[in-house]
């Protein structure tokens, strides 16, 4: 049975990043003292390419963790935070989820990390968008697997049985105003997003999924909210609604009440 827990600790991705920047380290160590112990091949100017090359990577890495620690810090945007996340997930998430499987961390792990730190960034950015504008994409294990009643092409075929999270989680929907769509695979959730064009995601899904999900999406912002598995994985599947309504908090945009728009509107005598 997967108990998988719904948070992991930020230290693994940016742990990894250090171990990444010290691997860095070393290779332009290398590249450094090679030339001095004779290896004609690896000559002055060969030498020297490779130390800018990775002079520069060095550069990059160390800016991106003391961004992240700001970030995770004071919980607030700082400039260059929104490139940093196109980085983190279009160069370091596949290198460093290969780098945790030789440390033996595992890649769920890893991946947990990277939402974790993915979310602390859209967060901080401020995006904010009206509830039309925002797309809750669902996966289909959360339905109970014996129910009659598919809600793959339509949530609203729901009854509201309270078997399972979609109850509250429709019911979610309808109150805050938000378009929710359960996919059934990412073919189906890249086909959603190109037809309603969303500004603002709220995914829920497994590690593999939102990680892989957030990179198809980029740059659209997506706030990921992790599954529990108590039967295995794609089965009967659980999801915090709190988690969920806190997720598309983070985005709302609410307007203000039609009577408080014309008070700001009218003109003080």
């Amino acid at each position: 049975m997967d108990r998988t827990p719904a948070k992991s600790s930020k230290r693994i991705f940016i742990g990894l990043l250090f171990a990444l920047e010290a691997i860095a380290v070393l290779v332009l160590s290398l590249f450094w003292i090679l030339p001095s112990l004779g290896y004609r091949f690896f000559g002055t100017e060969f030498s020297s390419f490779m130390g800018w090359a990775l002079g520069g990577l060095l550069i990059i890495i160390t800016l991106g963790i003391l961004t992240l620690a700001g970030i995770i810090i004071r919980g607030k945007e700082i400039p260059g935070a929104r490139k940093l996340r196109g980085i983190l997930i279009r160069f370091f998430l596949p290198v460093i989820t290969v780098l945790g499987s030789i440390l033996g961390i595992s890649r769920d792990a890893v991946r947990r990390s990277f939402i974790e730190i993915n979310n602390e960034l859209v967060k901080s950015g401020g995006f904010k968008a009206p509830p039309k504008r925002i797309l809750v994409l669902m996966p289909h294990c959360i339905q109970k697997d014996d129910c009659p009643y598919r809600i793959t092409v339509n949530v609203r075929n729901c009854r509201q049985c309270g078997r399972c999270d979609f109850s509250r989680l429709t019911e979610l929907a309808d109150r805050i105003g938000v378009e929710m769509t359960v996919a059934t695979g990412g073919t189906l959730a890249r086909r959603v997003i190109e037809e309603t064009r969303p500004e603002l995601i709220v995914a829920v899904a497994c590690e593999r999924d939102l990680s892989s999900g957030i990179v198809e999406t980029y740059p659209i912002p997506v706030i990921g909210v992790l599954i529990d598995r108590p039967e295995g994985p794609c089965f009967n599947t659980r999801v915090s609604v709190d988690s969920v309504e806190k997720a598309i908090g983070a985005f709302l945009l609410r307007e203000r009440p039609s009577d408080e728009r014309e008070n700001s509107e009218t003109p003080a005598p």
